[in-house]
């Protein structure tokens, strides 16, 4: 048997997330069995776990979270036993948001998984940085490089202190692009800047568009990385070059938002929708190719805001909903 977290109906996090035994995980063939020590959540953790837009259960039992962070202890058939012993970083623990998926995550002492779904961790990062890598920071390397190279252009990145506009703006950086972010607050700008941001905008205290259109001497930018594109697009579209891309993750605020089609026809914008669970094999190995590369120069910075043990996960899920500078994550 393990520890770990679960729940067996939606509804707020201290109502129904418990702590207790549950049967210990054996690695299928192709599987590696890890040791988990840390695990990130993520808004669609808590949004899955909520019950959000009549979000039904796929399983009769859940153990949440998708990211995770840990020690290969064990080699399912076929799987190289040279692996066991290694640090590794997990994605999709769970599957695919808004899909059936698997019952067990990563808020446990234990996760089997396909061995290619743990990634070596670089010696330089913590546990708990590994455990922020699965979606946010795999987002925000599709968010900027879902069309290729970015050397030499202006990103906008909207949200910039957030958890995947974070990892945006460093990834858009090291492609050799100017970036411009979006914040609400003074320790939000500091954050941002220290990402690598060379222009801060205020969005509460400065006329966002007109910023931008300064900065960019009335050209606007290249690309937009939208974290909210319901509350946004009209001044996204007013902000792009003609042939820009907004590449959103999020629409939160408007789930269903009207789509403007001549204000984005006129400029010929490109709209690119990104799903952190649902990036292609390619993509994905190119993108675990960069982190890897950055880990290792010493290039790759990951915000813990908060870390709670196992044992608080209903107050780590709430901090969740309140917001947090830096990713919150579970220590196991």
């Amino acid at each position: 048997m393990m520890r770990a977290a679960f729940y067996t109906r939606t509804g707020p996090a201290r109502e129904v997330l418990e702590i207790g035994e549950q049967p210990m995980p054996r690695p299928a063939a192709g599987e590696v069995l890890v040791r988990v020590r840390a695990s990130g959540i993520n808004p669609a953790d808590v949004k899955r776990r909520a019950g959000w837009r009549g979000m039904k259960m796929a399983h009769p039992l859940v153990i949440p979270h998708t990211d995770g962070a840990g020690e290969i202890v064990e080699a399912g058939s076929g799987v190289d036993r040279a692996r066991v012993g290694e640090r590794v970083w997990l994605w999709n623990a769970q599957g695919g948001y808004g899909t059936a998926g698997r019952a067990f995550g990563t808020a446990a002492e234990y996760v089997a998984i396909p061995a290619h779904q743990a990634v070596r961790l670089d010696e330089k990062l913590s546990f708990e940085a590994g455990a922020c890598l699965g979606v946010p920071a795999m987002t925000a390397y599709r968010a900027v490089y879902s069309d290729g190279p970015v050397e030499g252009q202006t990103i906008l990145v909207q949200g910039a202190a957030g958890a995947v506009a974070h990892f945006a703006v460093q990834l858009a950086v090291a492609g050799g692009a100017k970036v411009l972010g979006t914040v609400s607050n003074e320790a939000a700008a500091a954050h941002a800047r220290a990402a690598g941001a060379a222009e801060i905008i205020d969005r509460k205290r400065e006329d966002v568009v007109q910023r931008v259109l300064e900065l960019t001497k009335g050209e606007g930018v290249d690309r937009i990385i939208e974290v909210d594109f319901g509350a946004n697009h009209a001044a996204d579209i007013a902000m792009l070059k003609v042939n820009g891309t907004i590449a959103s993750y999020s629409s939160s605020s408007n789930p269903e938002p009207v789509f403007p089609y001549y204000a984005f026809a006129n400029k010929a914008a490109n709209l690119r929708v990104i799903q952190g669970f649902c990036i292609s094999e390619a993509a994905r190995l190119e993108g675990e190719k960069m982190l890897a590369r950055l880990a290792a120069e010493g290039r790759l910075t990951v915000a813990i805001g908060t870390t709670y043990p196992l044992s608080e996960i209903a107050a780590a899920h709430e901090h969740v909903e309140r917001g947090s500078l830096g990713n919150v994550v579970v220590q196991v």
